[in-house]
């Protein structure tokens, strides 16, 4: 008996390391099954549009463009549907699955159904069309918007860096602009006050993130009965969040379908918002029984308004940026002739590139971005990131009242900074008071105080430079891409 159970044995272990190479060969390979699935819906994009425009004069050119569209597209999916999603993720709210689920639904609904905008900001708004030579360098310098607005994002990604994919469009455009026009050709007072926003959009996130916080805490959480302040600001919390998201949508959503003032969008906010508080009294009265006097039991209250706007946001998201991916394919369609139109407008089957586009980048890639946003700058929990999606609304609106150019991922981003900063100079009050439970009581050394700062300061800083450097390195990449593609297209 002895031989064949030391044969068996060997077996075991030959058969137990087989198992381990091919587990640590699909782990390896699980990457690229993604790049493969992007890798596919580029291609039928092209088959796509070759269906449609192929045997047109300039088709091939169109063709082109959508390939660059899509791959745009799937990079703004992977990396700029974080900033919705995150904080429901981070704080438990949405597990990583359903929010994908979500998103993706919401993004494409948000596209096709409110996203026909029309693009004359992108197109005309950076640099003026008349400054091109002729109609193909024209196409030519979209080409090469797109191209570097979706490698710069991609890089971005990879480096676990939520941009803004706006500024990169806009950086592509005024990169191709100077290289093939000049730079008489940019509209400089625009770009300045895209540069502008650089600046307001996450301060302006921050400190209303930080200011909602405060309130909650002096109304809610640092409260002797927690429960009951929040069966009664909890509903009105929940009406506010329902008239900023009405307006927002209103605004920034659903402009295509109803053609509303900004008078009338806070109107139809306030409607909204009253609708909601008076729904919401008995849902919380309901949620609220038997649970304990903690911190802890105050997600389960703040857990649908948290749902809700991750849903609402990522329906903006899809109908307001999705002109990002294919505002310059639309140009291009435009400029050869395909849209009869007087204004520049996006064709239904250019939308369908975009919508589906940034959909699929999202359930590919977007985990990784999600996850990072959500639990990787600072811990957020359900009033915090209800914080940081009410400020990312009430801040768009404002900044549209102002006229203001702001990014909807720096006002998310710097919400989520004004959380950890806000938590971080509480904890040093409470150790100037000589608390010594608090992270930062002097009882504890400085190097342990400085290791458990609230806010990573290496994401800090590699957010705040990627910002920084979105429109020069697109402007750069563009002009390259342009030049390159001027020499075997044009």
């Amino acid at each position: 008996m002895q031989g064949p159970q030391r044969t068996w044995e060997a077996l075991d272990r030959d058969l137990n390391r087989i198992s381990r190479v091919e587990d640590a060969a699909f782990y390896v390979a699980r990457p690229l099954v993604g790049i493969g699935v992007a890798m596919v819906f580029i291609a039928l994009a092209a088959v796509w549009a070759t269906l449609i425009v192929g045997g047109l004069p300039g088709g091939v050119m169109i063709v082109l463009a959508s390939v660059f569209a899509a791959y745009l597209a799937l990079n703004i999916g992977a990396n700029d549907v974080a900033n919705n999603m995150g904080p429901a993720v981070g704080a438990q709210a949405l597990t990583m699955g359903w929010a994908l689920a979500i998103a993706a639904v919401c993004e494409t609904a948000g596209a096709l159904i409110a996203g026909g905008e029309v693009v004359g900001t992108i197109a005309n708004g950076i640099v003026a069309p008349t400054s091109f030579a002729s109609t193909d360098i024209f196409v030519i310098a979209m080409i090469g918007a797109l191209l570097s607005s979706a490698i710069w994002i991609n890089l971005a990604t990879w480096i676990g860096a939520p941009v803004s994919t706006t500024h990169a469009i806009v950086g592509g455009m005024l990169g191709a602009g100077i290289a093939a026009a000049g730079f008489g050709g940019v509209d400089w007072g625009g770009i300045g006050r895209i540069a502008l926003s650089w600046v307001i959009s996450p301060l302006l996130g921050g400190v209303l993130a930080a200011a909602v916080l405060a309130a909650l805490h002096r109304l809610i959480i640092d409260r002797a009965d927690k429960i009951a302040a929040a069966r009664v600001w909890v509903p009105v919390l929940i009406g506010v969040m329902s008239w900023a998201f009405g307006a927002y949508l209103t605004i920034k959503g659903l402009k295509q379908i109803v053609h509303v003032t900004f008078g009338g969008a806070l109107l139809i906010g306030l409607a909204a918002g009253v609708i909601a508080y008076l729904l919401s009294r008995p849902y919380v009265r309901y949620k609220a029984k038997g649970l304990e006097n903690r911190n802890k039991s105050l997600k389960v209250l703040f857990q649908l308004p948290l749902v809700l706007s991750a849903a609402l946001m990522s329906f903006a998201h899809g109908a307001n940026d999705v002109s990002n991916a294919i505002g310059p394919l639309a140009a291009i369609v435009h400029a050869l002739g395909q849209d009869s139109s007087s204004a520049i407008t996006i064709p239904t089957w250019v939308m369908v590139i975009g919508a589906l586009g940034i959909s699929v980048g999202l359930l590919l890639f977007g985990p990784k971005l999600i996850a990072m946003v959500g639990d990787q700058i600072t811990k957020l929990n359900a009033m915090r990131a209800y914080c940081v999606a009410l400020s990312a609304a009430v801040t768009v609106i404002a900044a549209s009242w102002l006229g203001l150019p702001v990014s909807s991922t720096h006002i998310a981003i710097g919400g989520i900074f004004g959380v950890g900063f806000f938590r971080e100079w509480t904890e040093a009050r409470r150790m100037s008071r000589g608390d010594d439970n608090s992270p930062t009581s002097p009882s504890i050394a400085t190097e342990e105080r400085s290791r458990r700062k609230l806010v990573r300061r290496s994401h800090f800083l590699t957010i705040i430079a990627a910002w920084v450097i979105t429109v020069p390195a697109t402007a750069f990449l563009s002009a390259l891409s342009f030049l390159t593609l001027r020499l075997f297209v044009g």
